[in-house]
């Protein structure tokens, strides 16, 4: 016959009031745009993208974008897939933002910006 026995852990219980405060400050600024530099010329990942699909006047890939940025020396990364990254920042903006985001998902990893 087995005994029952206890469990030992030490975690807080649901309702404890152990648990520290979550951040606030955190994610009342989440939506807000970082101030950019003054003087230091150098735009964003996204800022460059914006600069892109004006420039081009129609949807593009994220690999593009990516593509035309470095040529025209925009913007340029050591990363493995910067691609992905911008991808990912785009959708980010899009929902965060919503119809207030500079960016509008046209078809599947295309991108034009929002009128």
């Amino acid at each position: 016959m087995k005994k029952a026995t206890k469990s030992k852990s030490k975690a807080p219980k649901h309702g404890s009031k152990s648990k520290k405060a979550s951040k606030p400050a955190e994610a009342e600024t989440a939506g807000a745009e970082k101030p950019k530099a003054e003087g230091s010329g150098k735009l964003s990942c996204l800022d460059a993208a914006v600069e892109m699909l004006k420039a081009k006047g129609e949807s593009m890939r994220c690999k593009d974008m990516i593509t035309a940025m470095a040529e025209q020396k925009l913007w340029t990364s050591n990363a493995p897939t910067p691609h992905a990254t911008l991808y990912s920042a785009i959708l980010r903006e899009i929902t965060t933002k919503g119809n207030q985001s500079r960016f509008n998902k046209t078809d599947r990893g295309h991108f034009t910006l929002n009128a």
